[in-house]
């Protein structure tokens, strides 16, 4: 052999080693067991906890410990975006609804997923249930729908106090100028059924364009200008409007069909309160979604992946049932209430309404809006209507 074919295999020999410690390392560095960092900035810990234990469970040679946060999601892309300048991201999985993911879409906060990872997430439009599918699209590779509900726009009352109960827009117009303070809606920012019930007056109003605030929207937003003057504040958050339609504070509120279910569940407000609907009612589906920052430490990457494609799997997407938070919940097809733990049908044959199932047969469902345009309803609603009375 010639000395240049002999030095020629040494060099490649030594490549071969050079390479094969490298990815050795990356092996070893893989195969220690890591601490994700989950925040939930949607409340959905509630519904998916059980998939994420079940995780750790059944992979302890990836997952050490899940460690869980909360906070609200108007704060979460500022904090994401410090981290990510700072070069210290150290939250590693975002449970979020579509106002933060929309926030940090617009920013550049997330992770693009697809269609990197295709391989581990084939045939996404033939696993999602069609309404779940529509939220998929607007994440554009960069989250993955958990759970999916049409939604709303529903309102719930106490019947004691409601006799008769508003059935278009105008009657709850006429109706909250005739009761002052006694209707509420939270923040569209933070709150599933506050957006929810801005977002489907368009239909209700018959406005020029529902998917355009900024643009199409003229109805949509004297109306709510309107609204706003028998209003007293505007709470940061969906619970409190529970909490006080149950007080006896207000009487009627924006509601979904999960924010109606789980808290009769819960307790929060009585079983016997009601939902209704205004006709020509359109349902605007929500969901809630798994994100990863940019930034993510590559150890941790892999098992991020490998948790969202768990996630999506029939069995754990029987959990998102739950108690009725997102109902109806699961988000890909083929799973039925009869796979959800015995607690969770128990809780929806209990709370849920039978009304439900011709309501949604029956009437359209729409997507939300956009990432944009989402973004723009929120800073118009802040600045406009909600700017004097917010609590955040």
């Amino acid at each position: 052999m010639k000395k240049s074919s002999i030095a020629l295999c040494r060099l490649a020999a030594l490549a071969a080693t050079v390479v094969l410690s490298s990815l050795a390392g990356s092996f070893q560095a893989f195969a220690e067991p890591v601490t994700i960092n989950v925040i939930d900035v949607a409340g959905d810990l509630q519904i998916s906890q059980p998939a994420f234990d079940k995780f750790k469970a059944e992979h302890p040679e990836l997952v050490k410990n899940f460690v869980f946060t909360q906070a609200t999601a108007p704060e979460l892309a500022g904090k994401l975006k410090a981290q990510q300048d700072a070069g210290r991201v150290d939250i590693d999985f975002v449970l979020t609804g579509n106002d933060a993911l929309a926030a940090g879409m617009g920013q550049g906060l997330w992770m693009q997923i697809l269609p990197q990872y295709q391989s581990m997430f084939p045939n996404m439009e033939q696993l999602y249930l069609p309404g779940a599918y529509l939220m998929q699209k607007m994440a554009r590779g960069q989250a993955f729908v958990v759970d999916w509900t049409p939604s709303g726009p529903l309102l719930e009352y106490a019947p004691d106090r409601v006799k008769n109960m508003p059935d278009t827009a105008e009657k709850l117009l006429s109706w909250c100028k005739a009761n002052p303070g006694k209707f509420m809606y939270a923040r569209p920012s933070n709150s599933g059924p506050g957006r929810t019930f801005v977002m489907g007056l368009p239909y209700l109003l018959k406005d020029k364009d529902p998917l355009d605030p900024v643009h199409g929207w003229d109805k949509t937003w004297a109306y709510l200008k309107q609204l706003d003057g028998c209003i007293e504040y505007y709470p940061g958050g969906t619970t409190a409007t529970m909490k006080e339609l149950a007080e006896g504070t207000r009487d009627i509120i924006a509601s979904t069909g999960g924010w109606d279910i789980n808290p009769r569940y819960l307790g929060i407000v009585p079983a016997e309160y009601k939902v209704g609907t205004l006709k020509g009612f359109h349902w605007v589906g929500d969901a809630n979604y798994m994100a990863i920052p940019k930034g993510i430490a590559k150890e941790k990457l892999d098992v991020v992946l490998q948790l969202m494609a768990f996630i999506l799997k029939p069995e754990q997407q029987a959990f998102m049932y739950d108690h009725g938070y997102m109902y109806p919940g699961p988000s890909i097809k083929g799973v039925t209430l009869d796979m959800a733990p015995a607690d969770s049908q128990e809780t929806i044959k209990t709370f849920g309404r039978p009304e439900y199932a011709g309501l949604i047969a029956n009437n359209p469902t729409e997507p939300p809006l956009d990432a944009k345009q989402l973004v723009a309803m929120f800073d118009k609603w802040d600045r406009d209507i909600g700017a004097a009375k917010m609590q955040k």
